[in-house]
């Protein structure tokens, strides 16, 4: 008999739970996006590349009030296509989605680096992120991440201050 890691089993139940959750709201959002009738539908599909570099297909609701959208790809973490918490998931045409070390865990809904993800850390310090929660997840670090999660929810900081890592010179943009 094939027993169920204590990840998993957080991801099935956690995931099962918040999923019922918000199922209404989840729903009502649908609903509502649909009678706006945007160009292409309901729901945002994205090719991305999970456990083992094996691609699959997320969807998630178009809109990003309340992360609904993170809310809406539950269905892959009950699934196993993601779990709840784990690197961010990336395109199969991404560079960093090849990235050995990446291929051993599931891409997360949350986790270190998308916490982070509206502060000024330096552009490579999301990558270190992922890489140490990689090396070094167990399901009281997982734990930790969710409860951080819920105030992350937020609206973002429009504003922030550089980190002690970051060597970038004033005024400095990476859309230029």
């Amino acid at each position: 008999m094939h027993s169920v890691q204590p990840k998993r089993l957080l991801d099935l139940t956690l995931g099962t739970l918040l999923l019922l959750i918000a199922a209404p709201l989840l729903a009502a959002a649908a609903c509502s996006t649909a009678l706006g009738r945007p160009p292409g539908g309901v729901f945002v599909r994205e090719l991305k590349t999970g456990l083992h570099g094996y691609p699959f297909t997320v969807r998630s609701l178009r809109t990003r009030r309340w992360r609904l959208d993170l809310l809406s790809r539950l269905p892959h973490v009950l699934r196993g296509e993601m779990s709840l918490v784990g690197p961010a998931a990336l395109a199969p045409d991404d560079p960093r989605a090849a990235v050995p070390w990446r291929q051993t865990v599931r891409p997360g809904l949350t986790g270190p680096a998308q916490l982070r993800r509206h502060s000024s850390l330096p552009w490579d310090e999301p990558e270190l992120l992922d890489q140490d929660y990689v090396e070094h997840h167990w399901i009281g670090l997982d734990l930790a991440v969710l409860l951080r999660t819920i105030p992350a929810l937020r609206a973002p900081r429009t504003e922030g201050h550089l980190s002690d890592a970051d060597h970038r010179l004033p005024g400095y943009s990476a859309t230029e």
